[in-house]
């Protein structure tokens, strides 16, 4: 559970870094300079943002439920041979 606890940590941290600086991005470039190739850098910087943090939640989610299940079938001895 503390692994679990220090990968959604850092998934959220860096994504929320990359948030921010995807939207600081965004706000400067339209609405400062107006430069259109900026915008699309802001925007993937945006998108990659979300899908980091998205992807590091399905990670954790799969560890809990992958710790939490039974692995393979449980064997009984035969007594007749």
């Amino acid at each position: 559970m503390v692994s679990n606890l220090k990968i959604l940590n850092t998934v959220k941290v860096s994504g929320g870094i990359l948030l921010t600086i995807g939207i600081l991005t965004f706000f400067y470039s339209f609405l400062v300079n107006g430069y259109s190739n900026l915008i699309g850098i802001s925007i993937g910087i945006i998108m990659g943002a979300v899908f980091i943090f998205l992807m590091g939640v399905f990670f954790v989610a799969t560890e809990e439920v992958l710790k939490k299940t039974d692995k393979g079938q449980k064997m009984t001895p035969n007594k007749y041979k």
